[in-house]
């Protein structure tokens, strides 16, 4: 149960999804009965016949920010830099329009403090300082830094995305952002809310389902790789949340009359169970989020969750394993397999209650 190779599965490289389906909700929907193991197929929009009136659908509304910059440094040459704590870390130096911030960098030799990197449009970073596989960056973007940002980033899709954009056209800046992203800082989408467009949600409404927004801004935290042979060991980096007092309030008052509580995405998951106490009750309020939930765990607050497909030996794949069972989630992915579903971040997805 502790052994990261029992969390494993080959995926043919074809089922992962490079872009998304043309329309949102008409992905592919399997849904897992956690208890029994029996598993039914369905279309995502299908999801308002699995919900009732007396549900309350918790989303993350994180949004996604263009934070990945291509430049040069000194020598010539090529840097990749991913701004990764643009929510709580980035902050204006004491210098007119200068920006420090927490970044990942991917180059061909670690660059040593003092390094400058040039990107385009005269913009200009400085290193300050690196630790633990981040760097401390000093932005000269001569304008307001979001706005530079959204004129000359590109959105950071994960590394198993790889397409030719000229021959498959995808507006990334709108396909990898849910319809009710609001609050800017994320690195990666919550993507099992990509599913939802806003007339399948004001049909949810309508019926009577509560629809709870929290933020946890997604980082590299949730894609940090297990690297011990022994999961327990495992250390999750930190992701900053937020709570708000009426999402704190609508939640605890549904759990004390008996509702269930759906969690859109393993973000919302471990938001929620890692902000209530060991008898469900959810404190509102906002901080930094390391819990890691492998078999084992007991859930405290979600009683059921709408996830996508999750890559071989990660942390998201043993969070689901805690929910449903391992070899019952192994089971299901081993069906998606065989209908062809469409894996990871702009693939289908799945209802497991």
């Amino acid at each position: 149960m502790f052994s990261l190779n029992e969390y494993t599965y080959n995926l043919p490289s074809e089922l992962i999804a490079q872009q998304p389906v043309m329309h949102r909700d008409r992905s592919k929907l399997l849904v897992l009965n956690r208890r029994s193991g029996i598993f039914s197929h369905l279309v995502f929009r299908d999801i308002d016949h699995l919900l009732t009136r007396d549900d309350v659908l918790v989303i993350n509304n994180s949004a996604v920010i263009p934070g990945r910059l291509y430049g040069r440094k000194d020598t010539g040459g090529k840097v990749e830099v991913l701004v990764a704590d643009f929510a709580g870390g980035c902050k204006k130096d004491s210098e007119a329009d200068n920006f420090i911030c927490e970044c990942l960098i991917k180059a061909a030799k670690r660059p040593k403090p003092g390094t400058c990197f040039y990107f385009d449009q005269g913009v200009k970073a400085e290193v300050i300082e690196s630790r633990n596989g981040t760097h401390t960056l000093k932005f000269y973007p001569g304008d307001d830094f979001e706005d530079t940002l959204y004129r000359i980033g590109e959105v950071p899709l994960p590394p198993y995305i790889k397409r030719n954009k000229k021959a498959t056209p995808c507006d990334d800046r709108t396909a990898y952002q849910t319809v009710y992203a609001s609050e800017k800082g994320a690195i990666a989408a919550p993507t099992a809310g990509l599913h939802f467009t806003k007339a399948l949600l004001d049909k949810l409404v309508a019926k009577g389902v509560d629809i709870v927004p929290i933020t946890l801004y997604v980082g590299y935290g949730s894609f940090s790789p297990v690297r011990v042979s022994d999961i327990r060991r495992h250390k999750m980096p930190s992701e900053r949340f937020f709570i708000s007092q009426a999402s704190a309030d609508t939640i605890n008052t549904a759990r004390a009359a008996g509702k269930r509580i759906v969690a859109v995405g393993t973000t919302c998951v471990r938001t929620l169970e890692y902000a209530s106490n060991a008898n469900g009750e959810l404190a509102p309020g906002s901080g930094s989020c390391d819990l890691f939930i492998y078999p084992g765990y007991r859930f405290r607050v979600v009683d059921a969750m709408i996830t996508n497909f999750h890559l071989p030996k990660s942390t998201l794949l043993m969070l689901v394993s805690a929910f449903a069972g391992r070899e019952k989630i192994l089971s299901a992915y081993m069906e998606a397999i065989k209908r062809k579903y469409r894996f990871y971040s702009y693939g289908d997805a799945m209802f497991i209650a």
